[in-house]
């Protein structure tokens, strides 16, 4: 999640860990030529690549069918991780987010009552910023992380008016406003509230789905207002999206999209 400028890496590591990502995110074998097709790597480098990852045992390979799939060698890197507490898995990328970016990142969880409840902060040192306490409960459709709830639920405006009808805004926004914001979230996956749910604050958020599409997570940027210009918040606002769909493949294992 770090600024990549200026940083040169290993062309053969990339192309190497884009062919485990795409077999992985495929389930099913794929023959090399296909593989190197779908990944843009000329066949003879491919080839390599997996013959070195078969060796390794991270791939197997089916010398009948002449095709490969991923390897139990994975769940070596993967052992110290199972079972683990999700918060601690998420905690250094969103931790890097906040100190990149300079801002605080909230990590909420959303219950079946509708519900959002703050269980995780992520500050940058040194910077001033708004302290909201640990379970700290808000209704599932307030500020920017309601809007992006409302948007993956893809529901209808009559539904999506009696949720915003729940909020306690500090300065409502109207909700044809609100409508037109649920509408871009549907597109973009990130939604924004500046100074409505609480006044003075600029707040960027995005969610994580589970593998059936339920919203489970709630990530947002809360920073003063005039802290943060419109680009550098359009800058956090990805790179949280970023973060929930990691969050949605490796924690919740919810198939990349196609």
């Amino acid at each position: 999640m770090n600024d990549d400028s200026g940083q040169k890496f290993v062309p053969a590591v990339q192309n190497a860990v884009s062919i485990v990502r795409l077999l992985a995110s495929q389930g099913r074998p794929m023959g090399a030529t296909q593989i190197a097709r779908e990944t843009g790597l000329n066949v003879s480098s491919a080839f390599n690549i997996l013959r070195t990852l078969t060796h390794e045992g991270l791939l197997s390979f089916d010398p009948e069918g002449k095709t490969y799939r991923v390897g139990m060698g994975l769940m070596e890197f993967a052992t110290p991780l199972l079972g683990a507490n999700p918060s601690d898995v998420i905690r250094p990328m969103l931790t890097a987010i906040a100190q990149e970016h300079l801002v605080m990142i909230a990590l909420w969880q959303i219950t079946e009552n509708q519900r959002i409840v703050l269980t995780d902060r992520f500050t940058a040192p040194r910077i001033l910023h708004a302290v909201l306490a640990r379970d700290s409960r808000l209704p599932v459709f307030a500020g920017a992380v309601g809007r992006c709830y409302a948007a993956t639920m893809g529901f209808d405006k009559a539904v999506t008016k009696k949720g915003f009808d729940t909020v306690i805004w500090q300065d409502a926004p109207s909700f044809e406003s609100y409508w037109a914001d649920v509408l871009a979230a549907r597109e973009t996956g990130t939604a924004s509230d500046r100074g409505q749910l609480f006044r003075g604050l600029d707040i960027v958020a995005t969610l994580a789905r589970d593998a059936d599409g339920v919203p489970r997570l709630g990530m947002s940027s809360i920073t003063i207002a005039g802290q943060q210009t419109e680009e550098n918040l359009g800058r956090v606002a990805s790179a949280l999206r970023g973060a929930a769909q990691q969050i949605e493949r490796c924690i919740f294992c919810r198939p990349a999209p196609g």
